[in-house]
């Protein structure tokens, strides 16, 4: 009496005698995953992988089996398209600049405001309800003359010093962090910046990604402090970051850049000192309350500002 014939599971055509010593499939070659003992199928190797807790960075973030800054990269490609949109059409740094209060009258020219209506003037800003300036003014950055927001000619130089930083500190933050911690640091950083930016000095215009890039100064200083590395470095280079903030203070948006510092440092603390067993839920409800608190600032000013 002849054996029947078996075939594999995935190719009927193949026949085969050799079996998934997990489920017991007949399997070919081209299905055949070696295995401690035997050889497992494609499924059961997939389900294996499945029931395999990731491996996870003290801060929760998800060890990525790529060490490409992913994250990182598409920040600075977006601020460099950004800029080459400024190029091409220069409206685009005023129409989206982080601008808390201010007037546009008939003449064309623009005014302080001061609270209140003015028949006849137009009311721009965050104080009129253009609440994404919060944001969309941390991915523009000063036009090559810079004369309308009267600051340093710094041009190019600006969106380049701020993607170097953001090169060079987002690499090491994101790898900590994981991809999802790292971008909500980044975009709280920008949003805190502009908040402090509206709160003290609300008819200033103000660009850049340096808000966020100060957060992430921040993470770095807490992220190693938590790991237990030697400080000494970190400590030298926090110094020249903050004395950068003094000696930029003249030319810059020192508000943002504080504002940053300290939206970053929040979020990071968090971040390190969750407790392990509810580490994503802390850390998640930490940020919520962090941007709510933000948004009850913006809506706080505004008030003001109209009262």
């Amino acid at each position: 009496m002849e054996a029947a014939i078996t075939t594999c599971y995935r190719h009927p055509s193949y026949e085969t005698y050799v079996s998934c010593v997990r489920c017991e499939r007949f399997i070919c070659p081209d299905c055949m995953r070696e295995a401690a003992v035997g050889h497992h199928c494609v499924e059961c190797v997939k389900e294996g992988q499945r029931s395999v807790r990731q491996t996870r960075t003290v801060f929760g973030g998800a060890v990525a089996r790529s060490a490409v800054p992913l994250v990182t990269y598409v920040l600075i490609g977006l601020n460099v398209l950004v800029y080459l949109g400024e190029l091409i059409r220069p409206g685009i740094v005023d129409r989206f600049a982080m601008l808390g209060a201010g007037l546009n009258g008939p003449d064309g020219n623009k005014y302080l405001y001061e609270g209140g209506s003015f028949p006849g003037f137009d009311v721009v800003g965050v104080v009129d309800g253009e609440w994404y300036r919060l944001l969309t003014g941390a991915f523009l950055h000063l036009p090559p003359d810079a004369s309308s927001f009267g600051s340093l000619p710094f041009g190019v130089l600006h969106i380049l010093f701020n993607m170097y930083a953001l090169w060079n500190l987002g690499r090491v933050v994101e790898e900590q962090l994981g991809r999802v911690r790292y971008l909500a640091l980044y975009l709280l950083s920008a949003l805190g910046g502009s908040v402090l930016v509206y709160l003290i000095a609300p008819s200033d215009g103000t660009v850049g990604a340096s808000g966020a890039v100060f957060g992430l100064g921040a993470a770095f200083y807490v992220i190693n402090r938590r790991l237990g590395r030697d400080m000494r470095a970190v400590n030298r280079f926090m110094a020249g970051f903050l004395i950068w903030m003094l000696i930029s203070a003249g030319f810059t948006s020192w508000q943002g850049h504080l504002g940053g510092l300290l939206t970053g440092g929040l979020v990071t603390v968090a971040y390190a000192y969750a407790p392990a067993g509810r580490r994503t839920t802390v850390q998640a409800a930490a940020c919520v309350v962090l941007g709510a608190a933000l948004v009850l600032l913006v809506v706080l000013k505004t008030s003001a500002l109209t009262g």
